[in-house]
């Protein structure tokens, strides 16, 4: 093992991301970290095609477990957020957080307004991500209603933690760059760069369940190019997925390697997922000093 990098234990949650999102791995981290400690050299760039909440890739920036972090996403509105505290001013962002007093009258007005610059679709953003039910920004997503303790519409506002949170993230901005645009164009123009790591995390759209469907707006990619583009790739990486016998079967196709873990489920309930890499022998064992549940 690399003894440049920081060894476990990390935290298993660290909250760095001011989105509640849906599909989130704040879960994963602590493998993630291990992963990358596995590496015979720490990475020049670590990319996230599919970023979302980001909270996998921030975790990497705050550790220094890589050189630089390329964080992707194509959602427009998920975009603005980045774009607003990774590239444009983040300190006014933060400060119109802090500032606001959300409740149902204010919430309406912000969201039926059609913003007119980044910075407006970003505050725009966060609020509805804040006030959705589970996160959900796709479109037809419902509001809270009784919410957490039954608070109602501002169960999930923490408008100094939110202001910190961007403030944090800003002060990383020299270990980050954000891309607004395809994950999948994003892996062929890198496909060749060496030392390079990718945690993909794509929609789930793929076999029974197809979860992607219901939570986000661009959910629609096509699984088996990402699994030859991912087999094609210098560097290494690890992939999460539905446990799916179709992403079984592409797994197997594409000669990767895969465990199951468990993760709790927003609503308390346990589910399985897929961790995909070439070799993750590191994995088992980590996953027996870790404690996560092996399902396979």
């Amino acid at each position: 093992m690399n003894d440049r990098f920081l060894v476990l234990p990390f935290p298993r949650s660290a909250m760095i991301s001011p989105f509640r999102y849906p599909g989130g791995k704040t879960w994963l981290v602590p493998l993630i970290c291990r992963w990358l400690q596995s590496l015979e050299q720490k990475p020049l760039m670590y990319i996230e095609p599919f970023a979302g909440g980001g909270s996998i890739g921030l975790n990497v920036a705050s550790l220094g477990l890589a050189s630089h972090v390329t964080l992707v996403e194509k959602d427009e509105d998920v975009a603005a957020v980045w774009t607003a505290i990774i590239c444009a001013n983040p300190d006014d962002l933060a400060e119109r957080v802090a500032a606001f007093n959300l409740d149902i009258e204010s919430v309406n007005k912000v969201l039926s307004v059609n913003p007119r610059s980044t910075q407006e679709r970003a505050f725009q953003t966060i609020v509805r991500n804040r006030v959705n039910r589970s996160g959900i920004m796709a479109s037809g997503a419902g509001k809270l209603r009784r919410g957490e303790d039954d608070n109602g519409i501002g169960s999930r506002w923490y408008p100094q933690t939110l202001k910190k949170r961007i403030l944090f993230i800003a002060s990383l901005r020299d270990r980050l760059t954000f891309i607004e645009g395809d994950g999948l164009d994003v892996l062929e123009k890198t496909k060749c760069q060496p030392n390079t790591a990718y945690f993909v995390d794509p929609p789930y759209s793929v076999g029974n369940k197809q979860a992607g469907k219901r939570l986000y707006n661009h959910f629609d990619i096509d699984h088996e190019n990402l699994f030859t583009l991912i087999g094609q790739i210098q560097g290494d990486f690890l992939m999460t997925y539905s446990n799916d016998p179709e992403v079984i079967e592409l797994v197997k196709k594409y000669g990767f390697d895969f465990i199951t873990v468990s993760m709790q489920s927003s609503h308390n309930g346990e589910m399985t997922e897929l961790v995909i890499g070439r070799d993750l022998d590191w994995a088992r064992t980590t996953i027996d000093d870790w404690g996560v549940v092996k399902t396979g």
